[in-house]
């Protein structure tokens, strides 16, 4: 930390803590699970630096405070905010429009306003604690507005911005009828983080077609307002998990006596099959029962022999395509459970539930054939997750090609989830993998996945961000001044 601020700052929509309002109006504050706290948290930690979120509770207003090492900021959303800028512009217009529309986004005027308010808001609260030449690194589709934003605010600031979704390409994209500004937004970054090499490019697309900014390759000339023109890059940098600790979950002893306890509480089927998603249009979940369900009715898998369990984590609850997805899964479920199950052993055991990291590595080490089906994913970090927990070096990675992982994980399965008859073809393969082939494949995925691990993700980028030159004799705008100081742009 300098004297006028922190010189490494995170920005994204959540803390790295969750708040927890007690009945006497107290408040304590518990360590968020997930891969990028886990990144993240060891180099703002040797740095000293911030992190601007909101605490996942409307309406709570906090202080910015230390926490294991870290300097927290958070940003207080109204329910009326979260309704509309989270609930609404994130979740239900960019989140399905950039995952290709598999269900259609809805735009709202009001939804792009809050949008626009709240983007604002977090960018002041990271200008505010900056200090000069400071490094910004900006995350996801619900801040894509921020790194202009925050260079208006403070042009002497290094920004970086990573997308964990997917772009989509230029003829989706330009559905949205505010892409001018959502380019523009973005274009405030020094460096743009992408999962896939056609995402990175998908965005150059969308750049050349709503400004009149000159690319060359992966670098896009910038002029700002009174500034001198500077370089955007658009770059792929696929994220990854924390696969050592993963690994070492797998390899201890009540961790592997669960995964037989799993077996044995199935039934010991010959082969177990799994999928593990949040429930979300975008996993392929209903494809994937689907298919299997047509195995059963075709033959080609028996239960008791084979039964699929599926993990399906509650996910925004309150929004109307979750709930009718809900619906659906547990139909078609009931449907083959009450066709195809035996007397105690189940067809598909189907777990609405979140499970932590023992359990999930328990799961993962009892099943011998993991299905990764979804339509749409930047990346997909369970199946990186399954390779890890795969200490025996058995098993089968069954992997959506429309996932950011296909790029990397070449050990794997491929299947395109909407050929429902060539994802069956692919599943029976997989179950009836030699061993021999299972651990050729198995060896070379856990290479892949223990080497590029989600700390050599987060050094990369910043090692590429810090290669950008300096913007550090900009001053910085009024706005930025300490709080207290009446800066532009408070009043959205």
């Amino acid at each position: 930390m300098s004297s006028d601020g922190y010189d490494l700052m995170m920005v994204a929509n959540r803390l790295p803590v969750d708040v927890t309002i007690g009945t006497d109006g107290s408040t304590t504050w518990t360590r968020s699970p997930g891969g990028l706290v886990t990144a993240l948290e060891p180099v703002m930690q040797r740095a000293q630096g911030a992190w601007v979120g909101w605490s996942g509770s409307p309406d709570v207003e906090h202080e910015p405070f230390d926490n294991d090492g870290v300097r927290l900021v958070p940003v207080t959303l109204s329910e009326s905010e979260i309704a509309l800028y989270y609930e609404g512009f994130s979740n239900d217009t960019l989140w399905p429009l950039y995952h290709d529309v598999i269900a259609p986004p809805t735009y709202h005027r009001q939804w792009w306003d809050a949008y626009r308010k709240v983007n604002r808001r977090f960018a002041e609260k990271a200008a505010e604690h900056a200090a000069r030449g400071a490094t910004v690194w900006v995350h996801d589709y619900q801040l894509q507005l921020v790194p202009a934003l925050l260079r208006e605010l403070r042009p002497d600031l290094r920004i970086g911005y990573f997308h964990h979704i997917p772009f989509p390409p230029l003829e989706i994209f330009a559905q949205l009828p505010w892409r001018a500004q959502v380019v523009h937004g973005l274009l405030g970054a020094d460096l743009l983080g992408f999962q896939r090499v056609s995402d990175a490019a998908n965005f150059v697309r969308s750049v050349r077609r709503f400004t009149d900014l000159t690319t060359r390759g992966d670098v896009i000339t910038v002029t700002d307002d009174d500034q001198e023109p500077r370089q955007a890059r658009a770059a792929s940098f696929p994220i990854s998990i924390d696969s050592r600790q993963v690994d070492a979950t797998a390899r201890t002893p009540e961790v592997v006596a669960r995964a037989r306890e799993i077996r044995a509480e199935l039934g010991d089927p010959k082969v177990v099959l799994l999928g593990v998603d949040r429930l979300d249009y975008t996993k392929g979940i209903r494809h994937r029962i689907k298919a299997f369900g047509e195995l059963l009715q075709d033959g080609r898998l028996e239960v008791p022999d084979v039964t699929l369990i599926q993990v399906a984590s509650p996910s925004r609850e309150n929004v109307g395509a979750y709930q009718q997805l809900r619906e659906d899964v547990e139909l078609l479920v009931g449907r083959i459970n009450g066709e195809y199950s035996h007397l105690g052993k189940a067809a598909i055991q189907y777990l609405h539930h979140s499970y932590g990291p023992e359990e999930m590595a328990a799961l993962y080490l009892a099943a011998d054939v993991m299905l990764v089906t979804a339509l749409r994913d930047g990346m997909n970090l369970v199946a990186k997750e399954y390779v890890a927990a795969r200490t025996d070096e058995r098993g089968v990675l069954v992997l959506s090609e429309f996932t950011g992982a296909a790029d990397e994980l070449l050990g794997a399965v491929l299947v395109n989830p909407h050929d429902i008859d060539g994802m069956k073809d692919r599943i029976v393969s997989a179950v009836e993998m030699d061993p021999r082939e299972q651990r050729k494949r198995m060896r070379r995925l856990r290479r892949r996945v223990l080497e590029d691990d989600v700390a050599t993700w987060s050094r990369s980028f910043l090692e590429v961000l810090a290669s950008v030159p300096s913007h550090a004799g900009a001053p910085p705008s009024a706005a930025s001044r300490p709080s207290g100081t009446a800066g532009p742009g408070s009043a959205t």
